[in-house]
């Protein structure tokens, strides 16, 4: 429980009551019992005790004293940690949140930006939005309760299906929808998927964020098992790691309601209820014979649905998502990549792993030992005992026994060897691309024989195995933009780790900002080699 202290108008975080535990000691009181009655954590307790008794400290000797006094004699550290921040004016803060479209994080970048006008240090956005939370606690004010933009989304499954006809064995083929609300605006999102299970509830948020053009601050799921493994009444909850993983890429906080505490999304779940007669109802005479039919005439009427007039409001959802979007967090350069694994699957004595009818190939040396697929869309890799072995291009579903082989993969008698030299490497790196090509020349133009070139330049090579060609040289490209005098593998393969080298591509093809011309350049890695000399 935390305890606030008022200065100025200002807020300050619980500071240890030193005094308080000074005089109940003399009262005779146990550590034990000081933190019970007076709820303070037995380690601050100790603590106090502790310096008391090094400094031969009792409480007839400083009971004239006042507690900031006293806290600072026993704490000078804290006292200066504490007292280094500029506190935010949280009275002024809590009457600016009534205003239509101020939220905290707008008034923190406020307060940040006057911090830095006079030379003051800011408190961070977690630590800010605490204090504000403890302001409204010690001064019995209510939190404003209106929603605010771009801080949530409700999310959840309609308890009511549709259904289409497919057409190749007249079956009716059950379906469920998703349905996801943006409170501020009312702005709603549905998609209907074959089932519930974790995939299809991925893509739904993937499709979702890629739909409101944005990603909320905060993503407010029921406790549904394929999104949370446990909510204890008391305790941290706790999410299935596919969720968890999508939320940290799209930096929103997934946020569980309490168990059968359905007020605490109540938009989606009016908004259930609202769709069961602007979707379901609408659509309840026509037939429909795949998905992606299905899909379209979903979007079609919830298209209309987001741009019908409020009843009690002026404008309509679609015109209070056009405010909203701007509040809403930026979207990743790339979507969440989902992904599944396959597990123990057979290495074959051809080094080759199936899957899906296809045959991908993996080091010679692991034949006859299992090893663990991981599939995206795009993509196989084969893990062994957690290591990664190799990756390929994933075929397509309608291509049916077909090879994907390394030839560093294949034993070496069925290799046609042919000695590398410098000839051989560079003809390698002129097929791939011109800045490739640079980098080879550069590793050979930085040692003394050319020999010593050899495996380094191979190294480089070998990643348009692990990714392609294109991405290679691309990646190459911008290592040399960087300035990087002497390129290495592991210049090229952090880009690629990290998709730099994709990212760049996209904003290669894009027009220019005028507006970036005013930001600066990036210096290169010679200006920090050099000790901040760039040649010119």
């Amino acid at each position: 429980m935390l305890r606030i202290l008022q200065k100025g108008g200002h807020i300050m975080a619980r500071k240890i009551p030193v005094k308080l535990i000074l005089e109940l000691r003399a009262a005779k009181l146990s550590m034990r019992k000081i933190a019970a009655i007076r709820r303070i954590s037995r380690h601050s307790v100790s603590e106090v005790f502790r310096i008391a008794n090094e400094r031969n400290i009792a409480y007839q000797d400083v009971k004239d004293m006042g507690d900031e006094e006293l806290y600072q004699l026993f704490f000078p550290e804290k006292h200066f940690i504490e007292t280094m921040f500029e506190e935010p004016d949280y009275a002024k803060i809590h009457q600016e949140l009534k205003k239509v479209g101020v939220t905290l994080k707008l008034l923190w970048e406020e307060y940040t930006e006057a911090c830095q006008e006079k030379g003051a240090i800011s408190r961070g956005y977690s630590t800010f939005c605490e204090g504000y939370r403890n302001f409204t606690i010690a001064h019995q004010l209510t939190n404003h309760l209106d929603h605010k933009p771009g801080e949530r989304v409700e999310v959840d499954w309609s308890g009511k299906t549709m259904w289409y006809t497919d057409i190749s064995t007249g079956e009716i083929v059950e379906v469920f929808l998703f349905v996801a609300t943006l409170p501020y605006s009312q702005y709603s999102y549905v998609e209907p998927t074959h089932d519930m299970k974790m995939e299809s509830f991925l893509r739904c948020h993937i499709h979702m964020y890629e739909y409101f053009g944005g990603v909320p601050t905060r993503t407010i799921c029921d406790n549904l098992k394929t999104g949370v493994v446990r909510h204890p009444k008391a305790g941290e909850v706790v999410l299935t790691e596919d969720y968890a993983a999508l939320g940290s890429h799209y930096m929103t906080a997934i946020m569980p309601t309490g168990i059968r505490k359905p007020k605490q999304k109540a938009s989606v779940e009016g908004t259930v209820g609202k769709i069961a007669t602007a979707v379901i109802a609408k659509l309840r005479d026509k037939r429909f014979y795949s998905l992606p039919e299905l899909k379209r005439a979903v979007a079609k009427e919830m298209d209309s649905f987001n741009h019908q007039r409020f009843q009690k409001r002026e404008g309509s959802r679609y015109e209070s998502w056009l405010e909203e979007k701007p509040y809403l967090q930026a979207l990743p350069a790339l979507p969440y990549e989902i992904s599944h694994w396959e597990n123990a699957r057979a290495v074959n004595i051809d080094f080759h792993v199936i899957y899906k009818k296809n045959r991908y190939s993996c080091p010679y040396q692991y034949a006859g030992k299992k090893v663990d697929l991981r599939i995206t869309d795009s993509t196989l890799e084969i893990y062994h005992k957690g290591q990664r072995l190799t990756t390929h291009g994933l075929f397509p579903a309608h291509v049916k026994n077909r090879y994907s082989t390394h030839q560093e993969d294949m034993p070496p008698a069925f290799r046609k060897i042919v000695p590398w030299d410098d000839t051989r490497i560079r003809k390698w790196a002129a097929a791939i691309g011109p800045n490739i090509s640079e980098v080879i020349e550069r590793i050979f133009r930085s040692v003394q024989i050319k020999e010593q070139a050899y495996n380094p330049s191979l190294a480089v090579l070998k990643l348009s195995k692990t990714y392609t060609e294109e991405r290679l040289e691309n990646a190459a490209e911008l290592v040399l933009k960087r300035g990087a005098r002497n390129p290495r593998y592991h210049h090229l393969s952090s880009i690629l780790s990290a998709n730099q080298d994709i990212l760049y591509a996209q904003q290669k093809n894009e027009p220019p900002n005028p507006e970036e011309a005013s930001m600066g350049y990036l210096r290169g890695t010679a200006y920090y080699e050099k000790g901040g000399h760039e040649d010119a």
